[in-house]
């Protein structure tokens, strides 16, 4: 069972970083941090991450990226190159505050996206990667789900939900995932430059009913990397696996888990 939920901040150069962390009793293997999607934070997670910690035995760890939820909020809109900056400049730093010499990642939608980019740049400290829902490339079914979702939260009780999670962090949280996907600047983006640099083991988890992308993403992902892969396509399941299929991912991610284990002891 987990003993002990505790929230923190830790400070960086950019300002506040929320923290929350799922706490077991002799804990095996390394720490997984969670890294939340485009409209995410510590809190929409909900209480996955305690059904995390007590399924793995591992502590479970959750931040709110700097603008989002709980973190300090931004006013700029991010640049086409954030995801590189998550794993390049504030998870190094969220890394450093905690200790964590070794880690696990598991990542949801554009979270699944940030944590195989910091698993290229991190390998040696990172123990295995889970994507639930990640995109690899700018396809044409995520640029239509997000235009849908645009036109969505043109009503304001859409966005007044999302306040319910960002405060009055909403409206920048909103402009940037839309503004940043449907740039031209970004419609090149892939992960192909860094997916060959991951050589810890991998497990891409895909609803094949998800709006945001097809089930190219989870074959380029685990037909990229270069160390053990898997891929998952979960049948009539959407975008939130972990909410929709919530007893099949616990499963999944924890059998995934103890394979990674005893293939990298």
């Amino acid at each position: 069972m987990t003993n002990a939920t505790t929230d923190t901040f830790v400070d960086i150069p950019a300002g506040r970083i929320f923290i929350r962390q799922w706490h077991v009793a002799r804990a095996q293997g390394s720490p997984l941090v969670l890294l939340h999607d485009s409209l995410g934070s510590v809190e929409m997670w909900r209480d996955f991450p305690a059904l995390l910690a007590e399924a793995l035995h591992r502590h479970v760890i959750a931040y709110d990226r700097l603008g989002f939820g709980q973190s300090t909020q931004r006013t700029d809109r991010p640049s086409i190159e954030f995801i590189d900056a998550e794993a390049e400049r504030y998870f190094p730093a969220v890394r450093s505050a905690l200790g964590l010499e070794r880690f696990a990642l598991f990542g949801h939608s554009v979270g699944g996206s940030m944590a195989l980019r910091i698993a290229a740049s991190l390998g040696e400290a990172c123990d295995a990667v889970i994507t639930e829902s990640a995109q690899a490339f700018v396809e044409p079914r995520t640029l239509e789900g997000i235009r849908a979702a645009q036109t969505a939260f043109e009503d304001p009780v859409q966005l007044q939900k999302l306040a319910k999670w960002h405060g009055d962090r909403a409206q920048w949280v909103l402009d940037a995932w839309i503004k940043v996907w449907l740039s031209p600047e970004f419609a090149n983006w892939s992960l192909d430059p860094h997916l060959g640099r991951i050589r810890c083991p991998v497990l891409a988890i895909h609803g094949d009913h998800d709006e945001y992308g097809s089930e190219a993403f989870p074959r380029r992902i685990a037909g990229g990397v270069s160390g053990p892969s898997q891929m998952i396509l979960l049948e009539g399941c959407g975008h939130v696996p972990h909410r929709e299929r919530r007893e099949e991912v616990l499963q999944l991610t924890t059998s995934f888990l103890k394979e990674a284990a005893a293939t990298t002891a």
